[in-house]
């Protein structure tokens, strides 16, 4: 089975800055949307020092580069196979550096004609890989991927996630070449949804934003700025079409109308701002519900017989490979501070499983799963549920509400305990074996917990044949 990644990816982002946050964390976080039936792994790449320089080569489109010959420690949720390329997509590093890539996005036709998209060029299935492990901050993994687009090309227009405790980044490179990031406000956040985000660029701001050397000559010597007396690099390099309008910008008005406050402004509109304060002090259980959204209690909701349930692309939807929230916690060490919930399969119907950078090992469930279903795969026990529950949604999703819930209340109390130990622990051999068995147990719980809810819910379908046969008469 085959297809083109980079055709179908359609992922929505949140970032939070961590003055935004209930408890100072920094948090970015993403769904990975690419095709209904597409298993994902979780892996832990260890620390390694190699003797020589090592090459990167891409199984997607034959992109090369050098990489150096220390490769910090890292996590990541590649594909099931690598014939079409890593994707490797997110994950934290040793020193406490998240990053999640990509959000797929578009450039116009006129930014492309002056500096087309590189065919061997970076794409997503590469970035994780070549970045990630090579940076001790969130500022050095921008710079590190804006070089690598400036040398040797993208051929796609992506957004990319970066953060560490104090700071959360957003890249996008908008041609072949030229790219912009932001840092989002410590006070602020940002949801992003397949379109290029960033607006007015502040070229004299070092501290919060970084660029293409040569972006500002670019578009003056092309003639691309509709309005040359400001710097808008959405409305330079993006797009503004009727798509947009039913694809994007819905999601990102949800998610402001949650955080920030109703207002009147239209799910279509093509003005909605990227930074945003909210009305409110954000959760990383606020960022959950966020990516695990479908416009619930409107006219809009999928699951709603409303003449409009489909007029909207949701966040949450069948697509979703899985679901991450990269969650950075103030005054503990990378190791304990780094949490990365994963939601494998479709957020709405999953939950999200706490794993602390500090592991040393995925529980087996997660590093198996390919195609057809694998009845042993962590991938394949959440997407199962939710093939369960969507034939007979109205039968079973109270059940599996009541299921999410419980399994949300035990991960937490989890984290709070295993928060507690770690953090009095002082050897690190004992710290990576007592985080990589405390992370096991949730997950391990989690899986319990939908294992019995497939279960239940296949026994109680039985009686859902057509087959069955019922009468009033007294035969």
């Amino acid at each position: 089975m085959e297809y083109n990644k980079a055709d179908l990816s359609a992922c929505t982002s949140i970032l939070i800055g961590k003055k935004a946050t209930i408890d100072g964390s920094t948090i970015i976080g993403r769904n990975e949307d690419a095709q209904a039936s597409w298993p994902k792994h979780f892996v832990v790449h260890e620390h390694q020092e190699f003797l020589t320089e090592q090459e990167f080569i891409s199984t997607a489109n034959n992109f090369k580069m050098p990489l150096p010959k220390t490769r910090y420690k890292y996590t990541a949720t590649p594909e099931w196979t690598t014939k079409e390329g890593l994707f490797e997509e997110d994950g934290f590093n040793e020193y406490g550096v998240a990053m999640s890539a990509t959000e797929s996005a578009y450039a116009n036709e006129t930014v492309l004609g002056a500096d087309p998209l590189a065919e061997d060029g970076i794409g997503e299935e590469a970035m994780i890989t070549v970045v990630l492990p090579y940076v001790k901050t969130a500022r050095e993994g921008v710079a590190r991927l804006g070089e690598i687009v400036e040398k040797y090309g993208t051929c796609e227009t992506n957004g990319i996630l970066f953060s560490d405790a104090d700071e959360v980044w957003y890249l996008e490179t908008g041609t072949g070449h030229y790219w912009v990031a932001q840092r989002i406000p410590d006070d602020s956040y940002a949801v992003v949804a397949n379109q290029l985000a960033i607006q007015e660029v502040d070229f004299d701001d070092p501290d919060n934003f970084m660029f293409a050397k040569d972006l500002q000559a670019f578009v003056t010597d092309n003639h691309l700025n509709p309005n040359p007396e400001t710097f808008n690099f959405r409305n330079i390099f993006g797009t503004h079409t009727l798509s947009d309008e039913h694809y994007s910008t819905p999601r990102v008005w949800w998610g402001q109308q949650q955080f920030s406050g109703a207002t009147e402004e239209s799910p279509m509109s093509e003005d909605l701002s990227f930074i945003k304060k909210a009305n409110r002090l954000l959760s990383i259980d606020d960022a959950k519900m966020y990516l695990s959204s479908h416009y619930e209690k409107t006219e809009y909701d999928p699951l709603n017989e409303s003449a409009q349930n489909h007029l909207f692309r949701p966040i949450s939807l069948a697509k979703t490979q899985e679901s991450h929230l990269l969650q950075h916690r103030p005054n503990m060490a990378p190791e304990v501070a780094c949490v990365q919930w994963l939601a494998m399969g479709v957020a709405a119907q999953s939950v999200y499983v706490p794993f602390y950078m500090g592991i040393n090992d995925t529980p087996d469930e997660y590093k198996i799963g390919t195609l057809p279903y694998d009845g042993e795969s962590a991938y394949w026990a959440y997407k199962l549920v939710s093939v369960l529950v969507d034939g007979h949604y109205k039968e079973f999703g109270k059940q599996l509400q009541t299921t999410q819930k419980q399994v949300n209340i035990t991960l937490n109390k989890l984290v709070r305990s295993t928060d507690k130990i770690a953090q009095q622990m002082d050897n690190p051999g004992d710290l990576a074996q007592y985080l990589t068995e405390a992370s096991a147990k949730g997950a391990k719980e989690a899986l319990q917990a939908y294992r019995q809810l497939t279960a239940d819910i296949i026994t109680a379908s039985t009686d859902f044949s057509p087959l069955n046969f019922k009468t009033d008469l007294n035969l």
